[in-house]
């Protein structure tokens, strides 16, 4: 039996297989090693009765997720991992890689992640080559969720949100600016909190001044990442993975015409891809 994990800040997608066949398909809470360590996953693990009648069938884990960039954060993920499934053979990567499995399988292209953040790099069909992009929720992500987010709170707070949109967020949230400013800069893992504002965006989603900033934050995706990365690579296809990707791929799609790109596909959610391709290994 395999398992299969793709986990962001917010969710983690757990798929278990045996021979292609689907045991068991659910979300746990996210698992970043930026936010979580050994003990805390460990935890996480231990509450999910899934994981628990399974763990000992288990034979290969593949992890993917956001924050196992460097071989330390990698570490924390495996050392609880390998700690649950004792019999498993546990492998470690950052959500890039996994977005380029699910997106090109063996085949080179640009990919690019834009979720609860936002990241790109170039697969050249059996590995994804460093950069120095994925700077994190404070220097980068930018078109992700926590990017709208950000937009989003500085606009009520400033008091440049159009009246009838302020008045759909009071509705929605009952806050008031110190409340924001102290989720914002005093409580744990401010990210989750900024990208959860992306529901906003979907519920009004027929808004000409969110259409904007949805806009505004997919063509600075697309300078800061994507043109570089194609001017290094003329031709190269590009794809992109993730929920502000897919949910709003009508905007990224006119944002990458302006900027004379054309996307091959998005995928919302790599997990499933993903399980076909390590099925299909073991």
């Amino acid at each position: 039996m395999i398992a299969v994990v793709y986990s962001g800040s917010y969710f983690a997608h757990w798929r278990l297989a045996d021979k292609g066949r689907i045991i068991a398909s659910f979300k746990t809470n996210g698992i970043n090693p930026y936010f979580n360590d050994e003990k805390h996953i460990l935890q996480l693990l231990n509450k999910n009765i899934n994981l628990i009648h399974h763990a000992e069938q288990i034979r290969r884990i593949y992890f993917f997720g956001a924050g196992a960039s460097s071989p330390e954060r990698k570490q924390i993920v495996h050392n609880a991992l390998s700690a649950f499934f004792k019999f498993g053979k546990v492998t470690v990567e950052h959500d890039i890689t996994a977005a380029a499995i699910a997106c090109c399988k063996n085949s080179p292209g640009i990919i690019s992640i834009c979720g609860s953040g936002s990241n790109a790099a170039w697969y050249d069909g059996r590995k994804v080559h460093p950069n120095n992009y994925g700077l994190g929720y404070i220097l980068a992500d930018e078109g992700s969720g926590n990017w709208l987010g950000r937009q989003l709170l500085k606009g009520f707070m400033n008091e440049t949100l159009p009246a009838n949109l302020k008045k759909k967020f009071l509705h929605k949230y009952d806050v008031e600016r110190k409340t924001l400013l102290e989720k914002v800069y005093r409580q744990k893992q401010p990210a989750l909190f900024l990208s959860s504002f992306t529901d906003f965006y979907l519920e009004n989603r027929d808004d000409h001044h969110l259409q904007n900033v949805i806009k505004k934050g997919f063509s600075k995706l697309i300078s800061t990442y994507l043109l570089p990365l194609s001017k290094q690579h003329p031709g190269a296809t590009i794809h992109f993975a993730g929920t502000v990707a897919a949910n709003f791929q009508e905007h990224l799609y006119e944002a990458a015409a302006e900027a004379n790109l054309q996307i091959t596909n998005i995928i919302k959610e790599p997990i499933n891809n993903l399980l076909t391709y390590y099925s299909n290994k073991n």
